[in-house]
């Protein structure tokens, strides 16, 4: 099988609960739920992702004809630092649709402990390390259990309050980034406030300048 990468590169995780750890952040192109393009954003299942998952032509990005060369590309960004912090985090668009136990095992024999953010309509390989799910109103949710749940707010349509039935271990809330973003963020304080078993999760990365 071979892989279609949008990008590859070094940078420090911005939320959830690997927050602040350095990481390998590998990128898929596509995604099942919006194709990426701006003429689709209004009719697509997610409207409110701010990430280019089109394309191949990001840092390190291209298409890596089998397992071992994106292992290695993966190996080749992490460099000569400390192996047993060995990390990387899969990402898109919607990495499960191209994430395989194959890829998760060769890395596994490089010492990397592996993540994956996914929109959890489809159901995680065996051997991922760190599970984060962002559920997404108008999808069905595959994958219920796992590190954390990550809820964008707010959706309309969804809950928060439906999922803590769900088997993960902690439960996040991130306020959309969009030209209301400090009303959502005012609105999800006073969620988890109200509901001690949500986090708020901000997007560190994006405060402080990196990718």
């Amino acid at each position: 099988m071979s892989y279609a990468i949008k990008e590859i590169f070094l940078t420090l995780q911005g939320e959830g609960g690997q927050i602040g750890r350095t990481a390998v952040f590998c990128r898929f192109t596509g995604c099942n739920l919006w194709s990426g393009q701006e003429a689709d954003r209004a009719s697509a299942v997610c409207q409110f992702c701010d990430t280019d998952f089109v394309g191949m032509d990001g840092v390190g990005g291209g298409r890596f004809a089998d397992v071992q060369m994106l292992a290695n590309a993966i190996e080749q960004c992490w460099g000569q630092r400390d192996q047993k912090q060995r990390f990387v985090v899969f990402t898109g668009g919607e990495p499960l649709l191209q994430l395989d136990e194959q890829l998760i095992q060769a890395l596994k024999q490089k010492d990397f402990y592996i993540a994956v953010e996914t929109n959890g309509t489809l159901p995680v390989p065996k051997g991922v390390d760190w599970i984060c799910v962002s559920p997404k109103a108008g999808a069905e949710l595959v994958q219920t259990y796992g590190d954390e749940l990550k809820l964008i707010y707010p959706q309309e349509g969804l809950d928060p309050q439906d999922f803590i039935e769900f088997a993960f271990t902690t439960f996040r809330l991130q306020p959309k980034d969009d030209h209301n973003k400090k009303e959502h963020l005012q609105k999800a304080i006073e969620f988890c406030q109200n509901n001690p078993v949500w986090h708020l999760s901000l997007q560190t990365h994006k405060l402080i300048g990196i990718p």
